[in-house]
């Protein structure tokens, strides 16, 4: 199937080919979309100001990781790090 390019070597858009091309990347980026959501990360629970509930088992593992995260931050080696950058 060659689709006809225009002087400037894109594809021409008013052929029947380009506008069958064009329908089915619609389809496909249909499904991809639909396909995503249905397969997303489990959703979190949040609390009424949009914030992760923290009571929540996943919430406390977020907590954790935070946490571990801001200890590591000031750990004697990434002091030295910062020092020397």
């Amino acid at each position: 199937m060659a689709v006809k390019t225009t002087a400037s070597g894109k594809m021409d858009k008013r052929t029947k080919e380009y506008k069958e091309l064009k329908e089915r990347l619609a389809k496909a980026r249909a499904a991809k979309s639909k396909s995503k959501t249905k397969s997303a990360q489990p959703t979190l629970k949040k609390t009424k100001s949009g914030k992760v509930d923290k009571r929540t088992k996943e919430g406390k593992a977020i907590c954790e990781r935070m946490a571990k995260a801001r200890k590591a931050q000031n750990s004697l080696a990434n002091r030295i790090k910062r020092l020397f950058r």
